[in-house]
């Protein structure tokens, strides 16, 4: 899924662990997709892009064993809860946090193509629903529909709804073979591609994190802590 529509699944672990902070929420979301960035630039993992890229299923993630194999989620979420709980003594964010970890590889489980392995090992089988380069337009609705399904149940305020929307219509043209937008710029330049998926997952963890704040679910939560 799309950065914004991660950052909006902290509002649920929110929602359903209130004593747990939304900083480290929104962090425990993305920590899967913030190792792929570095990743990236570090030569780990590689990304590739078409000499035309029009949509989706122009971009092709070609290792994300380290990252984002089922396998090393399962294990990265389970040594945060074990960190959390046991050496930080950080009871009440150890599930939430572990939770949010491995909520990432779930969500992309979804919609990806087939890239995302089982297990980090050579030749391990490769999993994802194939909805972004085969059906994008149900993946836009998809991620679309998910992204307001998180505010719906944090009871969000409406300025946090219309960043949900905003971000995932900013999104439309990258899943859309009809329509050329600014991922045209990718093409032959998978760095320039991490870079913005860089900006956009701090950008929508920010604005997320800020706006709902503003929801009367946390203002109340608030209100009692002080």
């Amino acid at each position: 899924m799309f950065a914004i529509n991660h950052a909006a699944t902290a509002l649920i672990i929110k929602r359903k662990f209130p004593a747990a902070r939304m900083f480290w929420l929104l962090i425990s979301v993305q920590l899967v997709e913030f190792l792929w960035v570095i990743f990236n630039f570090i030569g780990i993992e590689q990304t590739s892009t078409n000499a035309e890229v029009i949509y989706l299923g122009d971009i092709h993630l070609h290792s994300l064993s380290f990252s984002h194999s089922v396998l090393a989620s399962l294990l990265l979420g389970l040594t945060a809860y074990l960190v959390l709980r046991y050496l930080i003594k950080e009871r009440s964010l150890a599930l939430p946090f572990s939770l949010g970890v491995m909520s990432h590889i779930v969500l992309d489980l979804l919609t990806h193509a087939k890239d995302i392995p089982l297990t980090f090992f050579p030749g391990s089988m490769k999993l994802g629903s194939q909805l972004y380069p085969l059906h994008p337009y149900i993946a836009f609705s998809v991620e679309l529909l998910y992204g307001v399904f998180c505010w719906y149940y944090f009871k969000g305020s409406k300025p946090l709804l219309l960043i949900i929307l905003l971000f995932n219509i900013a999104n439309f043209t990258t899943f859309s073979p009809d329509i050329i937008g600014l991922e045209q710029y990718f093409a032959n330049n998978p760095l320039l591609l991490v870079s913005v998926i860089g900006f956009q997952i701090i950008l929508t963890l920010v604005l997320v994190g800020y706006y709902s704040r503003k929801s009367p679910f946390i203002a109340k939560e608030l209100a009692v802590n002080n």
